[in-house]
């Protein structure tokens, strides 16, 4: 569709379906998707006709929403590892085997399992949600069993999870 726009020049909606053999709704989907990402613009007369910017233009547009997202996730990624140096939390060499666990049932039993052999210290890395599940199938119960061991809960960590 873009490049249609770059060849032909300005058009509204009806002539690009038809020129390029597609639905209406598809063309408006496209064209949503071009104008957010800068590629194309509308124009504001009540007969709204769509042009392609310059194409130096587009790309440098799709450059710079590229180089934003990658910024975007190095600072998550510089987060974690800021998050990881501080649990100092290290993944066991010794785990050789994986449990798939099919339901809530088999989720909470194998949690309790885990925290009440936890010696000292306990992470909990989930989303809200799993953080309602646990109060409400007694798992922070075994937590509070782990404390009063004198074993020590780390905070729940909840906004890395979108």
């Amino acid at each position: 569709m873009l490049f249609c726009l770059l060849k032909y020049g300005s058009k509204t909606p009806s002539p690009l379906d038809k020129s390029l053999q597609t639905y209406r709704e598809d063309v408006h989907r496209t064209l949503t998707a071009l104008i957010e990402k800068g590629m194309v613009r509308p124009s504001l007369t009540s007969r709204t006709t769509y042009t392609a910017v310059e194409l130096e233009t587009a790309l440098e547009s799709a450059l710079k929403k590229h180089e934003s997202e990658l910024c975007e996730m190095e600072r998550r990624k510089r987060e974690l590892e800021e998050l990881f140096r501080q649990q100092q939390f290290r993944p066991s060499d010794e785990v050789s085997t994986f449990k798939v666990l099919k339901n809530i049932r088999e989720i909470v039993a194998e949690a309790a399992s885990i925290i009440m052999s936890a010696a000292k210290e306990f992470l909990w890395i989930a989303p809200k949600e799993g953080l309602l599940l646990a109060s409400m199938f007694g798992i922070n119960d075994v937590v509070n069993e782990l404390a009063e061991r004198g074993g020590t809960r780390v905070a729940s960590l909840t906004s890395l999870i979108p």
